[in-house]
């Protein structure tokens, strides 16, 4: 008995001091977790500081919805000038550059042999009425005669044959010398349009053949873009609709709008031509660049610029300023337009006047205290119409 007594003594005395051990580490642990607890208590959590243009209001906007374009600016109306007829340039006196009006001569093509053709063709015309008087008093003559009874009537029929023969050979005869006028009226090269030469592409004292190309000219009164569409975006393009252009070389835009749709589709890359007729050519030329954006509609919806959406994560978001602290919102982005200077894009999953961070602030982790140096970001003011951004005023609020 006294044994067995011992050994539950023994036991108890064990389990009592695993007890006090366990009890004399959970307190230790506990009094380090109070303590890390005061310590960061008592630091203070650093604030990020914006400034007021650092951030923007999602508002309701009208955007204005546009599709790239880009091409060469060509003349409406252009003419290449070629010859008319075979032999030696003379008298091309004009240079790129110069000023032509529509019907003047600018160069002539030797006519020597042209003048000889024409008399040769008038002294066959000579000869063939010549045959015609012949044949007129022939007939004259039978005609009598077969009156009186002195000859046949085959006789009369034959001699008004030859006659119909002759004034036939006399009408072939003059419209050989209009064809031998013509060919020398085509030694005369003349401008069909009024314009500038924009190339000579002949020498004086060339020999040249028919369709030899001897200058260009390009009228500058109106110019137009050709620009290329995808299938797709050509849907959305009308007869009407304007362009807004930057042309190389000119600092300030150039409008536009569309004139023309080619109907049918180019072969192989099934793309389409629309043609945009510049308001105000003044002082551009034919095969300056053009790049800009043609607009295409407008659309009303709560948007902040295109660059706040950020896409470092899954899914699409904004970074927000909410009772002082940075919040992540995820957001669907939708149209995208212009207004002013700035691509807005439209989204939803995001209140009407949320406080979003520009991208020129970067990123920053959910829960980051922030302040702003100066005033808050206010709503913008409503523009004039036609401005491309309508916003309803709102009071402040604190972020």
């Amino acid at each position: 008995m006294n044994t067995r007594l011992l050994k539950w003594l023994a036991l108890l005395v064990l389990l009592a001091l695993v007890a006090a051990g366990v009890w004399r580490a959970w307190s230790a642990r506990q009094a380090q977790q109070e303590a890390l607890a005061t310590a960061t208590a008592g630091r203070e959590q650093p604030v990020v500081e914006l400034a007021a243009t650092d951030a923007v209001r999602a508002e309701q906007r009208q955007l204005t919805q546009g599709l790239p374009i880009s091409g060469s600016l060509k003349a409406v109306n252009s003419a290449l000038v070629k010859a008319r007829a075979a032999g030696e340039l003379q008298g091309l006196a004009v240079r790129e550059g110069d000023r032509v009006r529509a019907g003047q001569v600018i160069a002539r093509i030797e006519s020597t042999e042209y003048a000889a053709r024409v008399r040769q063709a008038q002294e066959q015309a000579g000869a063939a009425k010549a045959q015609i008087e012949i044949a007129q008093r022939q007939w004259n003559n039978n005609k009598a005669l077969v009156d009186q009874g002195f000859i046949s009537r085959t006789a009369l029929d034959t001699s008004l044959n030859n006659l119909n023969a002759a004034q036939a050979n006399h009408q072939a005869a003059l419209a050989a010398v209009e064809v031998a006028r013509k060919s020398l009226d085509d030694t005369v090269v003349r401008a069909p349009i009024a314009g500038f030469v924009a190339q000579r592409l002949a020498q004086p004292g060339e020999r040249v053949g028919i369709e030899a190309r001897i200058v260009e000219i390009v009228d500058l009164s109106r110019l137009e873009l050709e620009a290329t569409l995808s299938a797709a975006d050509s849907l959305a393009v009308r007869v009407g609709q304007e362009a807004q252009l930057q042309v190389e070389g000119k600092p300030e835009p150039v409008r536009a709008r569309v004139a023309r749709i080619n109907p049918s589709a180019q072969p192989g890359s099934r793309s389409v031509l629309a043609y945009l007729a510049i308001e105000a050519p003044a002082g551009l030329r034919q095969g300056l660049f053009a790049q800009g954006t043609l607009h295409t509609g407008v659309v009303r919806a709560v948007a902040v610029p295109l660059s706040a959406v950020r896409t470092d994560k899954p899914a699409p978001y904004v970074q927000v300023v909410e009772n002082d602290q940075v919040l992540h919102r995820t957001v669907h982005p939708g149209a995208r337009g212009a207004v002013g200077a700035e691509t807005m894009v439209a989204v939803t999953g995001l209140n009407e006047g949320a406080l979003v961070l520009r991208a020129s602030v970067g990123p920053l982790r959910e829960g980051t205290a922030v302040r702003f140096s100066g005033a808050h970001p206010h709503p913008s003011p409503l523009p004039p119409a036609g401005e491309g951004a309508t916003a309803r005023p709102r009071p402040a609020a604190t972020p």
